[in-house]
């Protein structure tokens, strides 16, 4: 019987034992569970404000024509934009567009502006700290109130450029930068030239002499900007894209940006007779500029031609003419003189790249 009953007590000790190892091990699967969890949760809650961080982006000029129509796309696809002004009158400019409705005003939550001079650089890293990415709409006006586009507003827009680009590089949270040139900083080239190819594309650079030679005072100061700003980049390790629209049109285009317009259409003959003259819709080139930004990461690259119309015959210059109020031979008047050589343009890298990212876009949605 004192045996049997040994027996007993050892079985039910052992069985005792057995249950406690599988007690602490529960246990112990319990506090792993709980510690994922946990840390599942934190992973999430870093993740969404990293996803947040990533969601916010600059805009210079904010209050131009482009730079309007950018910011009010940005916010559609759900970024944060931090809207860059040069001085308190343009934030009351904002505040106006805000209660007119040319703003988003279900997106006031996602929306700042800072006042920062494009001369200083100091100014500009501030401004910049904590987004993503800049987008430089270089869009300027003749700070002396004149019509049109002066030499001096060349190498006042070229050292923009330069400082922009350097405050990108210089401030660590910025990974992407899209500067906004123009297709002019393309097409201006030296017809003299016989091996000059008839194709304008991303690879074609104005001449620089050429613009001095005929006073485009606007195309100069886009391609020196533009290619500052490919040297900074380079130098400093900034990943950039640039974008060279048309001429850029919209509601009351001529009225809203008549610097750049009547700029612009400097040479318009010339750039009519050859096939030349483009135009891009300023919704049109605000998706681009999205699209380009978005893509930076996996294909986007270089420089993109952006328009979505060629001026190629009499009635649609004269159309635009009217449009900006100006008289039509401005535009196909005396274009006789520039008909032997007729060129082709290419946006083909950039409607490659949007037509993948906007179905991508309704994709998403």
């Amino acid at each position: 019987m004192g045996i049997a009953r040994a027996q007993d007590e050892e079985s039910e000790r052992r069985e005792f034992e057995d249950f406690r190892k599988t007690l602490v091990a529960l246990a112990a699967t319990e506090r792993s569970k709980e510690n994922d969890d946990f840390k599942g949760l934190m992973s999430s809650h870093i993740a969404d404000l990293d996803l947040q961080q990533d969601k916010l982006v600059c805009v210079t000029s904010g209050v131009s024509f482009l730079g309007l129509a950018l910011v009010n796309r940005l916010l559609l696809r759900g970024y944060s934009v931090r809207i860059l002004v040069d001085n308190q009158e343009d934030v009351e400019k904002l505040r106006e567009m805000q209660v007119s409705g040319e703003m988003m005003m279900a997106c006031n939550n996602k929306i700042s502006v800072v006042i920062a001079k494009q001369t200083e650089i100091q100014g500009l890293m501030e401004a910049f700290d904590g987004c993503r990415g800049v987008f430089h709409t270089s869009a300027f006006v003749d700070p002396s109130g004149i019509s049109g586009y002066a030499k001096s507003m060349a190498e006042i827009e070229v050292k923009a450029s330069e400082n922009v680009m350097k405050a990108c590089a210089r401030t660590s949270s910025v990974r992407n930068c899209v500067l906004t040139s123009s297709l002019l900083a393309c097409i201006w080239r030296d017809s003299s030239q016989h091996d000059l190819p008839l194709l304008v594309n991303h690879d074609s650079w104005s001449n620089e002499a050429l613009c001095m030679e005929k006073k485009l005072w606007f195309a100069l100061g886009k391609l020196k900007a533009e290619k500052v700003a490919w040297k900074i980049a380079e130098e400093m390790s900034l990943k950039l894209t640039t974008i060279c629209p048309g001429l850029i049109t919209g509601p009351q285009f001529s009225h809203r940006n008549p610097t750049a317009t009547i700029a612009y259409l400097k040479g318009a003959q010339e750039m009519y007779a050859k096939g030349l003259l483009a135009t891009v819709d300023v919704i049109r080139l605000a998706e681009a500029h999205v699209a380009v930004f978005e893509a930076m990461n996996k294909t986007a690259f270089g420089r993109y031609i952006c328009f979505d119309r060629i001026i190629a015959r009499d009635e649609e210059a004269e159309k635009l003419a009217s449009e900006v109020g100006i008289p039509p031979n401005r535009i196909c008047g005396n274009s006789l003189e520039f008909i032997p050589t007729h060129f082709e343009l290419s946006n083909k890298k950039l409607n490659n790249l949007m037509s993948r990212t906007i179905r991508n876009w309704h994709g998403q949605s």
